[in-house]
């Protein structure tokens, strides 16, 4: 037999294990894992002393084609996935316009992601007020889950994303339970997180340190009790998005002991950049929730470290830089999201593998094999015979700085400019095709192809 591709001498990244194997590739399908694989192949990829594991994936990211291209557009977006590690990836239902809340305007963003996308890609659909008849239809079109935003959101543009209110969580919840799908929450108390924000403004109070008083732990706190006590009432399986807070995840994860259907992510930036850092680094890393207090955040590692953080994702939400750096100085009227896709991984495994040395079979659930069992994503998450050949290549001894150059995203800033990250991912493969290489770049046209979930039944197929 002759393979397409062997990967040689890696420490390949088990379910359970890491072990020093071969992997052999034939027809994007990873085809046997062995100490010593000894055929013919038409490429070699040399692994020795560098992890071999499964490409990340990513299920919170903001493309904003179309209708925002500007902004970031799905070819440029994508190459920054594949260059940080990411083989797949779910869209948000916002930032785009129009935002994807009824089967026309999913249909719109799968018309415009064709032929764009370095990776394997999936879309959720929106739970916006007066969208409740529609949920159902984004379920027969394959959406693979909702997205809601319980704290302010959107903007007067026509066809723009926007949060619910009470009633719209409570009948969006019993209406995604019957569907059989999860509901995504964006978990923080509008009315409060508003109005000290009004009240702050009022004062001429716009500095970093205001911002980020202006949206304190315990709205994000009460807000996911407030969701948790709808998803009780109403047996809809939930998703935390980036939770930000010791407490917070105590709560999740209390709930799911007690039999609730919920889980949870978090993101790098609470991880590597806290609230006192905040004024230096400037607006590059104000996001929602804001950034916590080096107190909290090593809180928040506690609960990593302890296995209550059930998966890791960018929460990438670019924007032009004219968005993003305000000539008042108000910290307030900067765009509120982070740049960061390409250095999910690296930073990620640097900050926990290397430094706090939490087990790499941990780090790779929380980024691979938890996100695709969740999301019902099929052939993914987890390097065994018959999966999808999609793989990634670190190098735990190549340090490197972050730099503006080395970016893909369309607007290259990014709160890790200048920051040291003390591993590399060296190539991503996707379906058996590498689509980065360190030294070559991203690689070829895209390949990326859909992923529809058929009729909300839980089987999912690649288009």
């Amino acid at each position: 037999m002759i393979y397409d591709l062997i990967i040689k001498g890696g420490k390949v990244v088990l379910n359970n294990e890491v072990i020093k194997n071969d992997i052999a590739i034939i027809d994007g399908k990873i085809a046997a894992i062995a100490e010593t694989i000894d055929h013919d192949a038409e490429q070699i990829i040399d692994a020795s002393e560098q992890y071999v594991m499964p490409g990340m994936i990513d299920t919170h990211v903001h493309i904003c084609e179309p209708g925002r291209t500007e902004w970031e557009g799905f070819i440029t977006g994508t190459k920054a996935l594949a260059a940080g590690g990411t083989t797949c990836y779910v869209d948000m239902p916002l930032n785009a316009l129009p935002a994807t809340i009824d089967k026309n305007t999913l249909q719109i963003k799968a018309e415009a992601a064709k032929g764009k996308n370095y990776i394997d890609y999936a879309f959720y659909g929106g739970l916006v007020p007066g969208n409740l008849e529609r949920l159902e239809e984004l379920s027969d079109e394959g959406v693979i889950a909702y997205k809601c935003f319980m704290s302010t959101c959107g903007t007067d543009t026509p066809d723009d994303f926007s949060n619910v209110d009470d009633y719209t969580l409570y009948a969006g919840m019993k209406k995604i339970a019957e569907l059989g799908l999860i509901l995504l929450i964006h978990a923080e108390n509008a009315q409060i997180t508003d109005r000290l924000g009004e009240e702050l403004t009022a004062q001429g109070r716009t500095t970093a340190a205001d911002y980020v008083l202006s949206r304190p732990a315990f709205t994000e706190v009460e807000a996911v009790k407030r969701a948790l006590y709808f998803g009780k009432e109403t047996n809809c399986p939930i998703h935390f998005v980036h939770i930000s807070t010791a407490e917070a995840v105590e709560e999740i994860i209390n709930a799911r002991s007690q039999g609730q259907d919920v889980s949870l992510e978090s993101c790098p930036h609470y991880f590597t950049i806290s609230s006192e850092q905040l004024e230096k680094i400037g607006p590059a890393a104000k996001c929602s929730p804001p950034l916590r207090s080096k107190e909290e955040q090593e809180k928040l590692w506690g609960k990593l470290i302890e296995g209550k953080i059930d998966m890791l994702t960018s929460d990438h939400s670019p924007c032009p830089p004219e968005l993003k750096y305000s000539s008042s100085n108000n910290f307030f009227e900067a765009w509120g999201g982070i740049t960061g896709c390409q250095n999910n991984v690296d930073l990620m495994f640097d900050e926990a593998v290397l430094k706090r040395k939490l087990p790499v079979t941990h780090f790779v659930r929380m980024i691979s094999s938890n996100p695709a069992e969740r999301f019902n994503i099929p052939n993914k998450g987890e390097l065994a015979v018959s999966m999808d050949a999609d793989i990634i290549l670190i190098d735990a001894n190549r340090s490197y700085f972050v730099e503006e150059e080395g970016l893909y995203y369309r607007h290259k800033h990014s709160p890790y400019i200048g920051r040291k990250i003390n591993c590399r991912v060296t190539k991503t493969l996707v379906r058996g095709n590498v689509v980065y290489d360190l030294d070559q770049g991203v690689i070829g046209k895209p390949l990326g192809k859909a992923i529809k979930l058929e009729n909300g039944k839980g089987t999912l197929n690649l288009l």
